[in-house]
């Protein structure tokens, strides 16, 4: 499995990993890439099943998902890097953290959970997608992206986020969903040794606040940020706090 990725920023500087949401590509953290790639070597990916990588046959399981990114770091040399990822970009890095610590440096975990709610749902959204196709679905998932406030002065950016995950290919998100529907990392967070952020958008009704909190009392010496004014896309609606709260972990300049 060959992901299709992106790379930026000076090929010295320390390797930061960027893990999308389900129905996102690449293009998701484009309002933070400005400043991150002042200061690292940012590498994005576009998740099996999702944007330009490749959509081999279902299911997908939270190890599948990783093991790609291990085999993405392989093939750039990189043998440790930093990882920030959302939602199940997020759920992506807590694997990595618990099961190839020796290759996750510090790690940003964005509206995340480590076990989702109401798995069945998962497992419904899944067969509606399958039968219809990810636009019968794209309505009411960016619905849940931002606030509804930010929402109705962006109709633009909605628009266009809509256009994104109405583009994901229907295996690769009914698979994904799948792979979070059988999510359940909880007694992996223990295990997780690498220096933690967990910020979570105040207002995030896709995955609760409270889900971030709980991953932030598990895994040992991690620390919870609310963002306010923010739902599931917390990167997009509050850029210049999500950044500075991400550079600020990570270690904040060059050396």
């Amino acid at each position: 499995m060959t992901l299709y990725s992106i790379v930026d920023g000076p090929p010295d500087a320390p390797v930061l990993v960027l893990a999308n949401s389900l129905g996102t590509t690449v293009d998701m953290w484009e309002p933070q890439l400005p400043a991150l790639a002042e200061r690292y070597r940012v590498v994005r990916f576009d998740t099996r099943g999702h944007g330009r990588s490749a959509v081999p046959p279902g299911p997908y399981t939270i190890g599948d998902l990783g093991s790609d990114v291990l085999a993405l770091l392989d093939g750039l040399g990189v043998a440790r890097a930093h990882f920030c990822g959302l939602s199940l970009g997020g759920m992506v890095g807590m694997w990595l953290a618990a099961h190839a610590p020796e290759r996750i440096d510090r790690l940003v975990l964005c509206c995340t959970s480590a076990r989702p709610d109401a798995p069945e749902s998962w497992a419904h959204r899944a067969a509606t997608v399958r039968a219809e196709g990810t636009g019968a679905i794209a309505d009411l998932v960016v619905s849940r992206w931002l606030t509804p406030e930010y929402a109705s002065r962006q109709p633009g950016l909605v628009a266009r986020l809509r256009a994104m995950l109405a583009a994901t290919p229907t295996e690769g998100y009914a698979s994904c969903c799948g792979a979070i529907e059988t999510l359940d990392l909880t007694s992996a967070l223990p295990r997780i040794g690498a220096p933690t952020l967990v910020l979570h958008g105040a207002d995030d009704p896709a995955i609760l606040p409270s889900h971030g909190a709980d991953i932030a009392a598990a895994v040992p010496g991690a620390r919870l940020a609310l963002v306010r004014d923010a739902a599931h896309l917390a990167n997009v609606e509050q850029v210049d706090v999500v950044t500075a709260l991400i550079v600020d972990h990570l270690g904040g300049t060059r050396e």
